[in-house]
């Protein structure tokens, strides 16, 4: 069955139809094999992909292998930079008074996965509705074998910059990028011979430099073992010594790499309601608003964004399912962010003379015991530090 759209006419339709959707960038590129996969085995073998096994999956190499038959791909990218200070501007701000964490900006507000794969169905049905001949489409919202930052830079949203992430000149780098495969045959956004987005980092390392856990052990190159967001998030297991101190106030991701980018300074701001930060009520019934700024009266509740440590680690199961209910950060696990809470207690400030040291370290103490090895050894480490 011939599939083929040949005009620009239908891209065009698809780039305004996203546009329509609230993603800030659009682009469609060919299915084909691109160069940077061919340094895919090096990066795995070198064990750089830590315990992350899914990154092995010979799709991810493989178009073909993902959809029989696709012919194209809808690049799409959503922006999530909520309202400012970024986490190294913030962390002169936290210092003060009891200790508080960081959590990545993207998983402040609902899970963005659920926000892109609504928006990416969206454009789906719409293609349907406007497209007469039948063609096949499916939706990945950072969900599936697919190299996202691969295909948005041929797509021509951005270059890959040295912290390995895709950065793009006028929205710099804090965006999702959502994908649709799909065999219908469009016209490409670069035009034959066109060659992708500059690579515009220059002689710039500020990425490289700052990274407190030195996982960018190159331009271009991350070694996940010691980045701070898979330490945190993917990785199960006891955080290595050497690695918890410089992790620092980290307990959910970490945004270093993307605050100190020159190319995210005058970065707009999203207006989607769906990724301002969460502020969880005190009234029993739990409930969630948002918070966007250091000086709200909501700062005294439970936020994700600057969130007490003593929160965190005091949490139970329990309530981590009922907090996290459709949020990114439930990919943790319960055992997980406590652990990273007691690391962050065990790296924080706590004068000794205090009530929150008094506080802080019962808590610790309790979870010291935990029938839950991963929290009882996180916290014996975090009790020495503070005593």
């Amino acid at each position: 069955m011939d599939m083929f759209i040949r005009s620009g006419a239908e891209t065009a339709w698809i780039v305004g139809r996203a546009k329509a959707e609230g993603f800030d960038l659009c682009g469609v590129v060919r299915a084909q094999e691109f160069p940077e996969l061919a340094h895919m085995p090096e990066w795995l073998e070198s064990g750089y992909a830590g315990e992350m096994k899914y990154l092995s999956d010979p799709r991810r190499s493989d178009p073909w292998g993902v959809l029989e038959g696709i012919r194209s791909v809808i690049v799409c990218a959503l922006n999530y930079n909520t309202e400012k200070p970024y986490s190294t501007v913030a962390a002169a701000h936290a210092e003060a008074g009891e200790p508080r964490g960081w959590i990545s900006r993207y998983a402040w507000g609902q899970d963005y996965h659920e926000v892109l794969r609504e928006k990416l169905e969206a454009i789906v049905a719409a293609m349907r509705g406007q497209f007469t001949q039948p063609f096949e489409a499916r939706v990945y919202a950072d969900t599936g074998p697919v190299q996202e930052r691969i295909l948005a830079k041929y797509a021509g949203l951005g270059w890959a910059g040295k912290n390995t992430l895709l950065l793009n000149q006028e929205i710099g780098s804090f965006f999702f990028l959502g994908v649709i495969l799909t065999t219908l045959e469009l016209a490409p956004t670069l035009a034959a011979g066109e060659a992708p987005p500059p690579d515009l980092c220059g002689t710039c390392r500020r990425c490289l430099d700052a990274c407190p856990t030195e996982a960018l052990v190159a331009p271009h190159v991350m070694d996940a073992r010691r980045c701070i967001s898979y330490l945190t998030i993917e990785f199960r297991g006891s955080i290595p010594e050497e690695l918890r101190e410089p992790m620092g106030w980290q307990v959910f991701g970490c945004d270093i790499c993307q605050d100190v980018c020159p190319w995210n300074r005058r970065a707009p701001m999203t207006e989607a309601l769906e990724f301002r930060a969460r502020v969880f009520a005190a009234d029993e019934e739990r409930q969630t608003r948002t918070v966007d700024s250091l000086d709200s009266e909501a700062m005294r509740e439970e936020a994700l964004f600057l969130p007490r440590l003593e929160w965190l680690a005091g949490m139970s199961q329990e309530e981590f399912r009922q907090f996290f209910r459709g949020s990114p950060i439930k990919r943790a696990k319960w055992r997980g962010l406590v652990r990273n809470a007691c690391i962050a207690l065990g790296n924080s400030s706590l004068r000794r003379d205090t009530a929150d040291h008094a506080r802080i370290g019962a808590l610790l103490e309790r979870l010291s015991a935990s029938p839950e090895p991963l929290i009882a050894e996180s916290a014996r480490w975090a009790l020495a530090r503070i005593e």
